[in-house]
Parts: C-alpha cells; structure tokens; sequence
C-alpha cells in the first residue's frame, strides 16, 4: 500500500489543486484534500474512495456523522471535517442561487429553494422574510415534521419577522409523497397565518407547497384570501 508522500508531488490532490484549479479535480481528490490523512493501513486517497464507492454524491448531501464513521478509518473528526465543508458548500450554493435573481414570483422562488428539499423523507418548513423593497433578508428553517405532516405554530412564524424587521413572508413545505395538492391542515393553517399577518401588519405574500419536480402557489391559485 503506498502512501501520499510516495504520490509524485505534481499528482497529489493539493498540488493538482495549484496547478490546473479547484474545478479541474476529481471527487476523489477533493475528498482527500478534506480528509487530509489516511490510515496506517491506507492512503488518504483510497479511503475516499471507499466514501465514495459507499455513497453517491447525491448521497453525501445529507449524510450523518455515524454513516460515515461506519467506513473503516473514518473517525468522529473526519466524519465532522467532511460534514463541515459539505454543509458550506450547500449554504454557499443556496445563497448564490436566491442572489441570482429577485425572488418576484412563485415561479422564481421555488426553482431557486427548492434546493432545500432534495431528497427529503419528511416535511420541512421555512419561511422567506423581505424587506419593504421585497428583497430576501433571512431563510429560516422552522420546523421539520413527519412523513406526512409538519406541525409548527404561526407564532414561530411571525417571532422571526419581529426580530428581523421583515415586512412580508413567504412560507414553504414540501410534501415527500410529490402531491403537492394542499391539505386541510395546509389550508387551515394558511388561512391562520394571513389573519394574523393582517392583524400584525406583515403579511403572508404566498405559500409554496414544494414536490420532487413541482409546486403549488397559494398566491397563483388565487386562494390567499381563504
């Protein structure tokens, strides 16, 4: 088993990096650089490959501490290091994504956040808070639910929008199942947040149910004033 100092120097993953740029290396080799070490037994760059041979890219999005420490010599910190860095990258990706273009339409939001909800087993809900000049000041993640239902009270809603100013919200969830057909809690709870968004004088501009490939606007459905 060779070690990465026995690599000539030009093939290492860091020198590579130098030399032809971070968007010229393999998966493999920014693993590595991540990694920064292997094992007595093996090289930093076989031991990305078994991360990789384990989980596909798509895989590693949300993959946990104690998957990882499962492959044999990944330990807690380089489990945490590499959770880290993927963690940065999805922040990174999300804001290049909703700075890309102003957020006018429920069209627009949901290609830019739908991000959020890739490969998600249960319901996650955000809201989008905005300015007066309807520009993005906060995503905020309020509640993650079950399979088929996600409970979270219009006071978390509107706390977040006190604390930030915001002049109006837009709320997001997804549904797991691709049906992005409203509930009756969903409307239910709709119909709460724009009651209270009229009495506190913030309103809820939309709600965005949010499917693998697809959505629904309460704002385009005409159903905000429920």
């Amino acid at each position: 088993m060779y070690k990465i100092k026995e690599i000539p120097i030009n093939e290492r993953p860091r020198e590579r990096l130098k030399e032809v740029g971070v968007e010229n290396l393999s998966d493999k080799e920014l693993i590595s650089i991540i990694l920064k070490t292997g094992t007595k037994e093996k090289n930093v760059s076989d031991l990305a490959l078994d991360i990789l041979n384990k989980y596909s890219l798509s895989d590693l999005k949300n993959i946990s501490i104690n998957n990882l420490i499962r492959i044999k010599g990944i330990g807690e910190v380089k489990a945490i290091e590499l959770i880290a860095a993927i963690e940065l990258g999805k922040r990174i990706f999300l804001k290049e994504k909703t700075n890309k273009k102003d957020l006018t339409s429920p069209e627009e939001i949901y290609k830019y956040t739908k991000y959020l909800f890739y490969d998600k087993k249960q319901e996650y809900f955000y809201a989008l808070y905005f300015n007066n000049k309807q520009q993005l000041l906060k995503t905020k993640l309020l509640f993650i639910g079950t399979i088929n239902q996600s409970i979270t009270h219009p006071r978390e809603v509107f706390k977040e929008a006190y604390l930030l100013s915001a002049s109006s919200i837009i709320c997001l969830h997804n549904h797991p199942s691709n049906d992005t057909t409203p509930s009756h809690a969903d409307i239910t709870f709709t119909k709460a947040l724009i009651e209270i968004g009229k009495i506190q004088n913030i309103p809820i501009l939309d709600h965005i149910i949010v499917g693998d490939d697809n959505y629904y606007s309460f704002y385009e459905h005409n159903s905000l004033n429920l």
